[in-house]
C-alpha cells in the first residue's frame, strides 16, 4: 500500500516537473526546476530498490 502510494506521488512530481519544463525558458523557475528532479530522483530510486527487494531469484 505504501509503494502504491509512492508511486502516485513520484508520477505526480514528475508530471509536475515535465510541465515546468514546457514552459518558455524565461518563465522556468530554476529553484523549482532542481527540486522537483531532485524529489523524483530519490523518490523513484526508493521505488526502484523496493522492486529489487521484492525479487526473490
Amino acid at each position: 500500500m505504501t509503494i502504491g502510494i509512492i508511486a502516485l506521488i513520484t508520477m505526480a512530481i514528475w508530471f509536475v516537473a515535465i510541465q515546468e519544463f514546457l514552459k518558455p525558458e524565461k518563465t522556468q523557475s530554476n529553484q523549482k526546476i532542481i527540486t522537483l528532479t531532485s524529489a523524483g530522483t530519490l523518490l523513484t530510486l526508493v521505488l526502484t530498490i523496493s522492486l529489487f527487494q521484492d525479487l526473490y531469484f
